[in-house]
């Protein structure tokens, strides 16, 4: 794949006046924006290397996904088609001001449909719905430096990092697997991308982690807090770190599906019955969810219709 056919879609918002708000366009001012994009491009020429960027200051609190946002109003173009999800929900708080926040400097196009969408900020899930090319993931990234769990020292990260050292996380791997029988790690499972650098793929569950690889969407990562942002474009190598004896596993779902849909091949959350007898399992994307019931009353309907006709 040509670094120019990333360029491309990266380098989609040259405009400098916004939809009559008084800001301009998306926000922040050109100069952010040229200098967020360039630093976007060299994160994409080296998947999984952690840039480091000005991270500037917007009008949300550091911890909430101000690294996404940057991201997105330095790419965001008025022909886009936004989605914004957190941890797979289109309604939650977080993921409605933002989405409002982004349309109001922007007038962009808004839609909950994964398919329909051409750049998606996600807070901690990948979209059940595959991925197509042309796509723009975006993640909100609280830690970045996948090391700080065996190493606290920033610079001791960075050499660990440039020698390609990742001897301290095998063995924090191998620890686990010794004392508890598997690794325990849930979110924010280590990665390699690339065959090259250990990356932090936010605090996605196991489940999604598969999902990252030879991805047909380019997926970027935003730290904001941190003021680090990193890349995996297209069609990349993404695997979990893992032992030849002992093979990553996402979580077990065995037994368990969609209270709502009935999908068994989505990620499930466990929410308690208002009983407190027992619990109930739903999807987590809940845009997966709606075309999954919309798809089984269809089927339900087309049943009904083959079964009256047969009577006739």
């Amino acid at each position: 794949m040509k670094l120019s056919t990333v360029a491309k879609g990266v380098e989609s918002s040259l405009f400098s006046n916004g939809p009559s708000t008084g800001y301009n366009f998306g926000y922040l001012n050109e100069e952010i924006k040229r200098e967020i994009r360039r630093k976007i491009l060299k994160a994409v020429a080296i998947p999984g290397y952690q840039v480091p960027y000005s991270s500037p200051e917007i009008p949300i609190a550091r911890g909430w996904g101000t690294g996404g946002l940057q991201i997105t109003l330095s790419i965001i173009g008025p022909e886009e088609r936004l989605k914004v999800i957190d941890q797979g929900c289109d309604d939650s708080v977080n993921a409605v001001n933002l989405k409002r926040f982004i349309s109001m400097m922007t007038g962009c196009e808004v839609t909950t449909e994964t398919t329909m969408a051409t750049l998606i900020q996600t807070r901690h899930r990948v979209p059940d719905t595959p991925l197509k090319q042309g796509q723009i993931l975006v993640f909100q990234v609280p830690i970045p430096e996948p090391l700080r769990e065996v190493e606290p020292k920033v610079e001791l990260c960075r050499r660990m990092h440039a020698e390609g050292d990742y001897g301290l996380m095998w063995v924090r791997l191998y620890e686990e697997t010794v004392r508890w029988g598997r690794v325990t790690v849930g979110a924010r499972y280590p990665v390699l991308v690339h065959g090259r650098y250990v990356m932090d793929p936010s605090p996605i569950p196991r489940w999604d982690i598969p999902k990252l690889n030879r991805n047909e969407a380019l997926l970027l990562f935003g730290a904001g807090r941190e003021k680090r942002l990193y890349a995996v474009p297209p069609h990349t190598s993404v695997e979990p770190l893992e032992f030849e004896d002992v093979p990553f596993t996402v979580e077990d779902q065995r037994g368990k599906a969609c209270e709502l849909c009935g999908s068994r091949d989505s990620f499930l959350d466990e929410i308690p019955r208002e009983d407190g007898l027992g619990s109930r399992w739903c999807c987590s994307d809940t845009d997966f969810c709606s075309r999954k019931r919309l798809e089984v009353s269809r089927a339900k309907g087309r049943a009904l219709i083959l079964k009256k006709d047969a009577r006739i």
